[in-house]
């Protein structure tokens, strides 16, 4: 395909956007049957790795799967508006234009904010930032002191056994020297625990020591039970490794039960990655365990979870040896604490009152179909720092006012509404969204999330206008 590139400039040319709208109008006229008002109006988003546009492909004929040539249309002119954006250095671009039946076009873009996270699945604003770099809650925590059994290593822990057992299944490796284990503690700032020297001690696990025979370090990994990193692949597994956003971090919570092995947290300066299991997830040696833990344990930190690790083993000789930990029992009912993240709606719980107790840090209000929820018997609570309301859900946003440690608050546009009137916008926000659930238009959420910004004199979502023809289908 030729290169569909514009000049630097063109991500706000007309011209560059003219097929896409092409693309959306023929779109919106098939739905429409062919016959339509003054104008149409048509929305999306468009990021360096993709496109999310309002617009309904065509099926394909019964048993035919859709085929690249069904869309290349619209591929073609989603990549023509992703180069534009290449050469203009921007990572993606929300748009909205209204095409009326003569052929004119307002087209509408809006350029990314620093202060304001992009959205997910759609044209809207995501989560409005405060201060640059903040981050939720969780990914502020830092480990629980570690005491009593839990700071020991398990009674499994045998580095001369491991040794020993290394040495027997791979004769001939290379191992580590007291050198290289050195500088590895001097990088990481802190000392390897004694297992972990033992086991670099028999083979310090580069890639190159195979001498590019992949079966020898296939029997490497077999030899070990996993994935080896070597001393240069050693990592702190801090909260930066489990990247968010606003509007996901800001509903997960750190929580350690007193019988847990491991500790409920996004990162620790404790966690060591030092190989992947077969399914290349990382493996840690953990630091800072749970109260039922042991220093040095084994933990998997599995993709798609945000918080938490799974204990593989009570430590590296019981992996290496084949002996896994036993998977963790659920909770018995004389074990069960209140949840401190709470879901209120019509598939789960059903009060407000529910679910307050002190130890709650996020409530969700979801779709809803009694009388409106009224917050009082949350407020006041000293952990509750995240709020997200569904619209009409809420008696009286007003009552957001008397929760004094919202970091995080998530509201339909008609609250916000309410909020900004009254001047009754938390104070201690850290950050802010606009619930926008099947709505496309993103001009009036680009307009109230400017008025949040200009609130907290924070840099605008910079709208810009471009009037052009499209000629008649």
């Amino acid at each position: 395909m030729a290169d569909q590139r514009q000049s630097p400039s063109s991500i706000h040319d007309f011209a560059t956007w003219k097929p896409l709208l092409r693309v959306l109008r023929a779109d919106r006229e098939r739905r429409d049957g062919g016959a339509s008002a003054g104008s149409v109006r048509v929305a999306g988003r468009i990021s360096e790795h993709g496109w999310s546009l309002d617009l309904r492909r065509p099926r394909p004929a019964s048993g035919r799967a859709v085929q690249m040539e069904d869309v290349q249309e619209e591929h073609d002119a989603a990549e023509r508006v992703q180069g534009a954006l290449a050469d203009a250095g921007i990572d993606d671009i929300s748009f909205a234009a209204e095409i009326y039946r003569t052929g004119r076009v307002i087209l509408r873009l809006f350029d990314p904010s620093p202060a304001v996270e992009a959205g997910v699945g759609n044209p809207h604003p995501g989560a409005l930032v405060r201060v640059d770099g903040a981050v939720p809650e969780p990914w502020r925590r830092l480990p629980d002191p570690v005491t009593g059994a839990a700071a020991a290593p398990a009674p499994s822990a045998d580095p001369e056994a491991l040794a020993s057992a290394l040495r027997e299944r791979l004769p001939d490796a290379i191992g580590a020297t007291e050198e290289e284990i050195a500088a590895a503690e001097t990088r990481l700032g802190f000392a390897l625990p004694a297992e972990l020297k033992a086991l670099y001690r028999v083979t310090r696990a580069r890639w190159e020591d195979h001498d590019g025979d992949d079966e020898s370090e296939e029997r490497e990994a077999e030899a070990l039970g996993y994935g080896p990193f070597d001393l240069d692949g050693l990592r702190v597994a801090d909260t930066s490794y489990r990247r968010t956003t606003w509007g996901i971090g800001a509903m997960e919570a750190v929580d350690t039960p007193p019988d847990a092995a491991v500790q409920g947290l996004v990162g620790s300066p404790g966690w060591v990655f030092f190989g992947v299991d077969e399914g290349g997830d990382p493996l840690a040696v953990d630091l800072t365990p749970g109260p039922r833990g042991h220093t040095g344990q084994i933990i998997l930190l599995a993709r798609g979870d945000d918080t938490g690790a799974r204990l593989v083993a009570d430590s590296l000789t019981d992996l290496v040896l084949g002996r896994l930990a036993a998977e963790a029992k659920p909770a018995g009912p004389e074990e069960r604490r209140p949840p401190v993240v709470a879901r209120v709606n019509i598939g789960n719980l059903k009060s407000v009152e529910a679910v307050a107790h002190p130890g709650l840090e996020v409530l969700s209000i979801g779709v809803w179909d009694g009388a409106p929820l009224s917050l009082a018997p949350v407020l006041g609570l000293p952990r509750l720092r995240t709020l997200t309301a569904y619209p009409g859900t809420l008696a009286d946003p007003l009552e957001i006012a008397g929760l004094t440690g919202l970091e995080f608050l998530e509201l339909g546009p008609e609250d916000w509404r309410v909020l900004l009137d009254a001047g009754a916008v938390p104070r201690g926000l850290s950050a802010a969204e606009i619930v926008a659930h099947g709505e496309w238009d993103p001009l009036p959420y680009v307009t109230l999330a400017n008025e949040i910004l200009a609130l907290w004199d924070r840099p605008l979502i910079v709208q810009t206008i471009l009037e052009g023809e499209l000629p008649a289908n």
